[in-house]
C-alpha cells in the first residue's frame, strides 16, 4: 500500500472533497442520517414491546431480547468495524454496514416469530457496530481539526437526539401506524445512503494494512461476555453461575487481548494510547455518562407512561424539553469547543446533568405534575448536548489520523458497554428497592435509582476535570517501536494502493 500522506481530490459532479469543502455538508448529511438510525434503534422498540407481544407472542424474556439482541453485537463489535475500516477503507466499510443495518431492518419488519425479530435485531447491531466508529473518522477526513468542534457538535445532536428521542418515535409509529413501520422506515433511507457515501465520502485508511484477527477475536468475544452478563444479571440475578461465569471469562478474555496487543507486532488497539491522560479520562467518563443517561431513561419513560397515565407518544412529547436542548445545544457547544477547549464544556456538562437528573429524583412522586418536572428535563438535555458535541474531538485530538477509527471505536465501544451498564444497574436498584405493583412502589424504587444515576454523571463531570488544560497532542510510539504510516486518503471513487 502507498504510504502517502493525506490527499484529497474533488468527487465527480464537481463538490469539493478538501477538508473544510463543500462535501463537509455531505458528510454530515449521510453520516448523520445513518447513525440517527443507528443510535435511535437502541430504545425505539422499547415501547412498542406490548403490542409486539399480542401480534407475535412469546416470553418476559424473549422481549427482552429484542432490546438486548441488538446491543449485544453492537457494542462487542465495534472495534472489529474500526479495524476493517482501517485495512479495507472506511467509507468502502462504513456503506457495507449501512447495508447491513438496511437489509436487517427489512428482516425485522417482515418477522413472523420473536425468534426471527431477534435474529433480524442482531443482523441491524452488526450493520451499526460497523459504520458507527467510522462515522467519526469520516467527519474528520472532511474537516481540518481546529474547525472539528462544530462538526462534531452537529454529528452529537444527532445522536444524541436519536438516543432520547428512540421510545418517543417509537412510540409514535406504533400508535399511529404499526411496530413494523419502526423498521421499515429504515430502508429507503439506507438504500439511498449507500451509493451517497460511495459519491460523496472521503475514502481514507489507517494502521499498516494488516488485521489483527486474534487481537479482534480476543477483545470481540470478552465483550460478549461482560454485556451478556450485564444484560442478563436482572433476569438471573447477579450471583448465579451463568451470570458470574460470563464476567469471569469475558475478563480474562480482556485481559489476554491487553496482553496480546502490548507483543503483537500490528495490535489492533495500541496500547500506548491510553497513555494519553485525555484519551483515558474521556473514554472513562463517557462510559460513566452513558450508564447514567441510558439508565434513567429506561425507568423515566416507563414512569410517564406506567404511573402517569401518558400514551407512548405523549410520553414522548414531555420528554422534548430533554431531546430538544440536543438539537439546540449541541451545536453552540461544538463552537465553543473549537474556542476554549473541551474539558470545561464537558464537566459543565455533567454538572448540569447531573442537577437534572437530581431535581427529577427530588421531585419524582406518582402525583408530581409536569410542569415540576420540566426544568430537571432541561437541565439533563443541556447537559447531555454539552458532552456530545465536545467528546469526539476530544479523543481523536489524543490520536494519530491512522488511528482515529480504532480511536472512535474504542470510545463507542464504552458508550455502549455503559448504556447496558447502567439500565442493568439500575434496572436492580429499582427492583431491589421498590416494583411495579404499586405506583408508590415505582417511585419508591425509581427515586434511588435516579440518585445511582446522578452520582455517576457527576463522577464523570469530576473525571473531565482531570484532562490537561492543553491538549499534549497525539501519543507517539516509544522509542524503537516503528512509527504509524500517514492515512492515505482519495477521491471517492479511486482506489487507495
Amino acid at each position: 500500500m502507498d504510504q502517502s500522506a493525506h490527499t484529497t481530490a474533488p468527487p465527480s459532479g464537481g463538490a469539493s472533497a478538501s477538508p473544510g469543502g463543500g462535501s463537509l455538508v455531505w458528510t454530515l448529511l449521510i453520516v448523520g442520517a445513518a447513525t440517527f438510525m443507528a443510535a435511535l434503534d437502541n430504545l425505539v422498540v422499547t415501547t412498542a414491546l406490548p403490542v409486539i407481544r399480542d401480534d407475535l407472542g412469546g416470553r418476559l424474556s424473549d422481549l427482552e431480547w429484542i432490546v438486548n439482541g441488538y446491543t449485544l453485537p453492537f457494542a462487542c463489535l465495534l472495534l472489529l468495524g474500526a479495524a476493517l475500516g482501517d485495512r479495507f477503507g472506511r467509507r468502502r466499510v462504513f456503506g457495507l454496514g449501512v447495508l447491513v443495518f438496511t437489509v436487517a431492518s427489512a428482516g425485522a419488519a417482515l418477522a413472523g416469530t420473536t425468534g426471527q425479530l431477534i435474529a433480524a435485531r442482531a443482523l441491524q447491531g452488526a450493520g451499526a457496530a460497523v459504520l458507527m466508529p467510522l462515522s467519526l473518522t469520516l467527519i474528520a477526513a472532511a474537516v481540518p481539526r481546529e474547525r472539528r468542534g462544530m462538526a462534531f457538535g452537529i454529528w452529537g445532536a444527532v445522536n444524541g437526539l436519536a438516543v432520547a428521542a428512540g421510545p418517543l418515535v417509537g412510540g409514535a409509529i406504533t400508535e399511529h401506524l404499526t411496530w413494523q413501520w419502526i423498521f421499515w422506515l429504515n430502508v429507503p433511507i439506507g438504500l439511498a445512503l449507500v451509493p451517497l457515501s460511495r459519491r460523496y465520502l472521503v475514502e481514507s485508511r489507517g494502521g499498516d494494512g494488516r488485521l489483527d484477527l486474534v487481537g479482534t477475536a480476543l477483545v470481540s468475544a470478552g465483550l460478549f461476555g461482560v454485556v451478556l452478563s450485564l444484560v442478563r444479571g436482572h433476569e438471573h440475578g447477579w450471583s448465579s453461575g451463568p451470570v458470574l461465569l460470563g464476567f469471569v471469562l469475558g475478563g480474562l478474555l480482556l485481559v489476554a487481548f491487553v496482553r496480546w496487543e502490548l507483543y503483537t507486532d500490528a495490535p489492533m488497539l495500541p496500547m500506548r494510547l491510553f497513555r494519553s491522560r485525555t484519551f483515558s479520562v474521556v473514554n472513562a467518563a463517557s462510559l460513566l455518562m452513558f450508564a447514567g443517561m441510558f439508565g434513567a431513561i429506561f425507568l423515566l419513560t416507563q414512569f410517564l407512561q406506567l404511573i402517569q397515565g401518558y400514551s407512548p407518544t405523549e410520553a414522548g412529547l414531555r420528554m422534548l424539553p430533554w431531546t430538544a436542548m440536543t438539537l439546540l445545544v449541541a451545536p453552540a457547544a461544538g463552537a465553543l469547543t473549537d474556542r476554549v477547549g473541551g474539558r470545561l464544556v464537558v464537566a459543565s456538562g455533567m454538572a448540569l446533568m447531573a442537577l437534572g437528573l437530581g431535581s427529577l429524583a427530588a421531585v419524582a412522586d406518582p402525583a408530581v405534575s409536569y410542569a415540576a418536572q420540566i426544568p430537571g428535563f432541561v437541565l439533563s438535555g443541556v447537559g447531555m448536548a454539552m458532552f456530545f458535541a465536545p467528546t469526539g474531538a476530544l479523543v481523536l485530538s489524543a490520536v494519530s489520523p491512522p488511528e482515529e477509527g480504532i480511536a472512535s471505536g474504542v470510545n463507542n465501544a464504552l458508550r455502549e458497554v455503559g448504556g447496558a451498564l447502567g439500565v442493568a444497574v439500575l434496572a436492580s436498584i429499582f427492583a431491589g428497592q421498590g416494583g411495579y405493583e404499586t405506583p408508590r412502589a415505582f417511585t419508591d424504587g425509581l427515586v434511588p435509582a435516579l440518585w445511582v444515576g446522578t452520582a455517576l454523571l457527576g463522577a464523570a463531570g469530576a473525571l473531565m476535570l482531570l484532562v490537561p488544560r492543553r491538549a499534549p497532542g497525539p501519543v507517539g510510539p516509544v522509542p524503537g517501536e516503528p512509527a504509524e504510516p500517514a492515512v492515505a486518503a482519495a477521491r471517492p471513487g479511486a482506489a487507495v494502493r
